[in-house]
């Protein structure tokens, strides 16, 4: 496992690391706990030591799953939260300094945590960037040592851009990968600048570039990837990246012809994320283990070439760019 700075916050962390959505709700089971704990043990043996969790994520047990084992283990774990997305109705207007410090103290208990290394805005409303007032309450909670670092996570660069004006913000959690190229163009320099953190969540675009998917496919009904095609519980932003399914198994065609030899494009597809050194780390999903350690094999994966490079920016300009490019 390779290793790299997370911005401003001091931290290094595994450039491979772990999200724990898919430790259950939203991907079509329940939470299973043994497979959770089996999971992040294996995770943080293959040295992964930076945990992305959120408290909505299956009602709290994630985080409680996540501060278990940071507690139990001895490795030095970074342990990243998310609130927000708790609010009902999900609005601008529930973002206040109390309701989130509120949300803060419910992470805290659910880790048994005295601090949080890491807590980020869980994707707000855009007109939440324009609140200056929550983001220096966010300061003042670190003051008091309720969180160490903080940062958002973000649905759209203009977010990610307007974010990182606060000087608080740390780290900006985003999507990218081969089918959501538009960050590396302006974003991702403007973070360099400011020295924040880049986080890469949807690495794989909920699957789709695996390559393991088909016309045949079905996901179960409780699967984000059956109900939110279109964004109808969330942004669609967050399922298959936002590409039409159909379209998007198209375009895995064409990078197959880019990498031949590989059974499955996780490795390129992960890999093509690191070449871009500005990203602190990915937190590709597991819902199993095994898939743990088919992961972090692409810290190890050789470089892609220029000219693979510049083939898989061509199928993105032709093939996906359309339809995500000016929506995210």
């Amino acid at each position: 496992m390779k290793y790299r700075k997370l911005g401003k916050t001091g931290f290094e962390v595994s450039e491979i690391s772990l999200g724990t959505w898919q430790l259950g709700g939203g991907w079509g089971k329940p939470f299973d706990e043994e497979e959770a704990y089996r999971t992040l043990n294996l995770a943080i043996d293959e040295g992964i030591n930076f945990l992305d969790t959120a408290d909505v994520y299956s009602g709290g047990l994630s985080e409680k799953a996540v501060g278990k084992i940071i507690r139990e283990r001895k490795e030095d774990i970074v342990l990243a939260t998310k609130a927000g997305r708790r609010l009902n109705p999900h609005a601008p207007e529930g973002y206040t300094p109390a309701n989130i410090e509120g949300f803060i103290d419910d992470s805290l208990k659910n880790t048994g945590c005295d601090s949080l290394d890491l807590v980020q805005l869980h994707c707000p409303p855009t007109d939440v960037y324009y609140k200056p007032e929550l983001f220096d309450a966010l300061d003042r909670m670190r003051e008091a040592g309720k969180i160490r670092h903080y940062g958002v996570s973000v649905e759209r660069v203009e977010e990610a851009l307007k974010a990182i004006e606060y000087p608080g913000v740390e780290t900006v959690q985003i999507i990218f990968n081969m089918f959501r190229q538009r960050p590396a163009e302006l974003f991702f320099s403007q973070a360099a600048i400011k020295d924040v953190g880049i986080i890469v969540r949807v690495p794989l675009a909920s699957g789709l570039l695996t390559g393991k998917f088909s016309r045949d496919t079905r996901f179960e009904k409780q699967d984000h990837r059956t109900f939110n095609r279109n964004g109808e519980a969330f942004d669609k932003g967050e399922t298959f990246a936002g590409i039409p399914y159909e379209k998007g198994l198209d375009a895995v065609e064409e990078l197959r012809e880019i990498f031949p030899g590989e059974e499955l494009l996780v490795m390129p597809a992960l890999k093509w994320i690191l070449m871009h050194e500005q990203v602190s780390c990915i937190i590709p999903g597991a819902s199993r283990s095994s898939q743990v350690t088919s992961n972090v094999q692409a810290s190890g994966y050789p470089d892609l070439t220029g000219e693979q490079m510049e083939r898989v920016r061509d199928v993105y300009d032709r093939a996906i760019g359309p339809y995500v490019h000016h929506l995210w």
